[in-house]
């Protein structure tokens, strides 16, 4: 039976689904949702590329981060937590960077909490040494050391909105074919932008992600001492909320393409949604959880010195030629393309509040770039 008919039986028995129960079907299924499924998502043969996967200069730069926050609580045992680690690139590279400090690899300790089956077989197979694999942060508590995520709550399922007469709730319902129907939206999202001082203007349509607010509050709740370094899509409140974005932020990916049709490829193809970091920062105090400062992952890369790491490539190439490619394209792609794309978000707990060098160099492009 395919996804999508088993969606339609449910419709039908049911009645209309939320558009967040939709998007969670067509992910999360099991054995059949997008992130479920054994075939390939990252990379070439799948329908997207992550920063970790394009060099390992992304590793290096958070395990650069991460030597800071490891001196700054004193140098002891530090854990590193990552959710949803993909195809484990991420990992490797932060390990194999971390490996030149010795002193802080014999003391860490690394674990990844991975929802997806296939993806947890595919980190299996990369990694072994330091990893440990758990179900939940709630196994780890308390938690001293650093929680980390990359392009993580972009994939969380969302409550789809739009404001008219009051706000309303997307609901998706089956007539020869998914037709969206519209019905009052529950108190909890109204109280979502109530919450953060925000007021939409009638006809603006968005997402809600519940499920990240009830994330960080989890992760606040577990940490005892440390940091969380979040890196996603998505924006501040009041970048996310602009005309501009008046028809939400929804997107699909599939065969890398990218469309805005959430109805078709049905378990084929991620579905994703703007992260609002004003959110995770706001519900984030709520548990503690002091915000240490928020950057574009440009500006991240430049803080930690990234081009020292960078001259490397031309050091290591055999070829002048194609060094000074691969030069060229890494910087277009972590300064210009990924790296205005994504936004870095740092909160901590129980650690003296002091700038951290990933915070330092705000850059944005030039408007002819």
């Amino acid at each position: 039976m395919q996804l999508s008919d088993i969606i339609i039986d449910k419709i039908r028995r049911k009645g209309p689904i939320s558009f967040r129960d939709f998007m969670e079907m067509c992910l999360y299924y099991p054995d059949a949702g997008y992130y479920t499924s054994l075939e390939e998502k990252i990379g070439v043969n799948g329908d997207f590329y992550t920063s970790s996967e394009v060099s390992e200069l992304f590793g290096a730069m958070i395990g650069k981060q991460l030597e800071e926050m490891w001196r700054i609580m004193g140098g002891n045992e530090f854990s590193i937590v990552e959710y949803g680690a993909g195809t484990g690139r991420l990992c490797n590279d932060i390990l194999e960077y971390l490996k030149n400090n010795k002193e802080f690899y014999s003391v860490l300790k690394y674990y990844i909490i991975e929802k997806s089956p296939s993806m947890r077989q595919k980190e299996k197979v990369l990694l072994a040494e330091k990893v440990t694999w758990v179900e939940s942060i709630r196994d780890l508590c308390p938690v001293t050391g650093c929680i980390i995520s990359n392009e993580l709550l972009d994939n969380f399922s969302v409550h789809k909105v739009v404001m008219q007469d009051e706000l309303k709730e997307v609901y998706v319902d089956y007539r020869n074919g998914f037709v969206e129907l519209l019905k009052p939206a529950d108190k909890v999202l109204i109280y979502y932008f109530e919450e953060l001082g925000v007021e939409l203007p009638v006809g603006f349509c968005t997402e809600i992600n519940l499920e990240a607010t009830e994330w960080i509050k989890e992760i606040g709740t577990c940490l005892k001492k440390g940091y969380v370094l979040t890196i996603d899509y998505g924006y501040l409140s009041g970048e996310l909320y602009k005309q501009c974005r008046s028809n939400g932020t929804l997107l699909c990916y599939h065969q890398h393409t990218i469309n805005d049709e959430p109805y078709r490829n049905i378990g084929k193809q991620d579905i994703t949604s703007h992260v609002n970091f004003s959110a995770l920062s706001h519900w984030g105090s709520k548990c503690g959880l002091h915000t240490s400062g928020y950057i574009n992952q440009a500006g991240f890369f430049l803080s930690l010195d990234w081009e020292e790491h960078l001259n490397k490539v031309l050091l290591k190439a055999k070829d002048t030629y194609l060094g000074f490619r691969e030069y060229a394209f890494l910087k277009y792609i972590f300064l210009v393309d990924m790296g205005q794309k994504f936004n870095v978000l740092i909160q901590h707990k129980g650690v003296p509040s002091t700038t951290l060098r990933g915070l330092q160099k705000k850059f944005t492009r030039h408007a002819s770039a």
